[in-house]
């Protein structure tokens, strides 16, 4: 799934980039009916399997999005909403989608894991409306909750933030600018192997996006000669989520006698880490992911968390688009904006949106689907930065490869991004995670 990037230094998006490449890692999991994973569910059928291309719709185009504004991970929505709302502005003031302006309808909200009857009833609401293109969810398991929802209505999901490996090709109508946990988690897995850790324990929640990023990781230090002492695969040690209390999951973690000891949950981290402390963890020797590689400044004592480490899929932004997010923001929004948690993502995917619709000449779901593949660059077209330099090649009767501000590769065949950055972030002493360097993987 998804979170914060804080703290984000003004450096370019790639400095320090290291190569990590991954050969063909997926999960044996496959979603169930209930947005559960499950290793031995039968194969998942394509919820839009009857979408077909039919009369070409030419109105405007219409944008809904499904984006926590309430529950554990409401912080998430800002950024979103500085995002597309920025990508919409941009576009709109470039003549808009097929000469007319974008229209943004209906906002619902995802809420979160904890409370699904939220994202039931806002997808409900999407799923009647003229909406051709749903951004959204936040979260991996609130999207596994209703996305046979919208894309068997032929609109086109595309999640800025979802990770979980569950979601890879699950829909031929749904897509993410955000990579898969295959290439979170090795990520993740290379960082912990290449500080010499040998002895590894995961404090790890019973979600698609948690465990999903367990497997991959644990598979990567496995492979290279490590140990998963405490919480790994089949051995039946995650925790409930939403859980509060974490006293029996951290002793039995400690006594396991980890090296390193890594958090895969949202909210909770903020009672595991004062729990790990109390209980004489040296803080330095943890490892957190995108879920809760947060700023905890106003959490923690000083101190608490300065030289622990995490993982945060996505290029940061550039200095010209990052004050671009916080104008925009304090602008529509009145307020500062200080996360800048997957902007670049839902930016990139309301512009791809609106160049696969100028590419089909059709604002339609079927027709927007059919083309966002090409324009995100599978055929090696020529390479543009923004909407309107994209679109003038379009009109010129070429192909296009938009290089987006996430800095994610073409689409591949399971909707995924083919490749992306992790950036990896250590803490200081103010508990606030600092960008050390990106790496760049391939989900193929």
């Amino acid at each position: 799934m998804v979170h914060p990037k804080k703290a984000l230094v003004a450096a370019a998006a790639l400095v320090g980039a290291a190569t990590l490449v991954l050969a063909g890692c997926s999960s044996s999991s496959t979603p169930t009916s209930s947005g559960s994973a499950s290793s031995t569910a039968p194969a998942q059928a394509d919820p839009a399997a009857a979408c077909k291309p039919g009369t070409v719709g030419t109105g405007p185009l219409t944008v809904a999005t499904i984006l926590p504004q309430t529950g554990s991970l409401a912080y998430l929505n800002p950024p979103a909403e500085a995002g597309y709302g920025l990508a919409v502005q941009d576009i709109n003031a470039a003549g808009g989608v097929l000469s007319q302006p974008i229209v943004v309808a209906p906002i619902t909200d995802s809420g979160a894991s904890s409370d699904l009857s939220i994202s039931t009833a806002s997808a409900a609401q999407i799923a009647s409306s003229d909406a051709q293109v749903v951004l959204g969810a936040e979260s991996s398991s609130v999207t596994l909750n209703f996305v046979d929802t919208i894309t068997s209505k032929c609109k086109v999901q595309i999640s800025p933030a979802n990770t979980a490996t569950a979601l890879s090709g699950y829909s031929s109508y749904y897509f993410r600018t955000a990579p898969p946990d295959t290439v979170q988690g090795s990520a993740l897995g290379n960082l912990i192997v290449g500080d010499g850790v040998s002895n590894v324990a995961f404090i790890v929640f019973n979600d698609a996006y948690g465990t999903g990023l367990r497997d991959v990781a644990e598979k990567t230090i496995t492979d290279a000669g490590g140990k998963v002492v405490y919480g790994a695969k089949g051995q039946g040690q995650e925790f409930a989520p939403g859980q509060k209390t974490f006293s029996s999951e951290v002793s039995a973690a400690i006594a396991a006698k980890p090296d390193a000891i890594v958090i895969l949950a949202f909210d909770e981290t903020k009672q595991i880490v004062p729990e790990l402390q109390a209980q004489g963890w040296d803080m330095s020797k943890v490892y957190m992911v995108d879920g809760n590689t947060a700023d905890y400044s106003k959490d923690f004592a000083a101190g608490t968390l300065t030289n622990s480490q995490g993982t945060i899929p996505g290029a940061q932004p550039d200095p010209t688009f990052r004050q671009a997010l916080i104008d925009f923001y304090k602008t529509s929004a009145n307020a500062d904006l200080k996360d800048f948690s997957y902007a670049p993502e839902s930016y990139d995917a309301i512009v791809l949106a609106a160049l696969a619709a100028e590419k089909g000449k059709g604002t339609d779901g079927p027709t927007i689907q059919a083309n966002l593949a090409a324009v995100s660059g599978d055929t090696n077209g020529e390479k543009c930065t923004d909407f309107a330099a994209c679109l003038a090649l379009i009109k010129a009767g070429k192909d296009i490869s938009y290089v987006g501000k996430a800095g994610i590769g073409p689409f591949n065949d399971q909707n995924d991004p083919s490749s992306a950055y992790i950036g990896i972030y250590k803490y200081d002493a103010n508990n606030v995670p600092v960008f050390q360097k990106s790496v760049q993987g391939s989900a193929e």
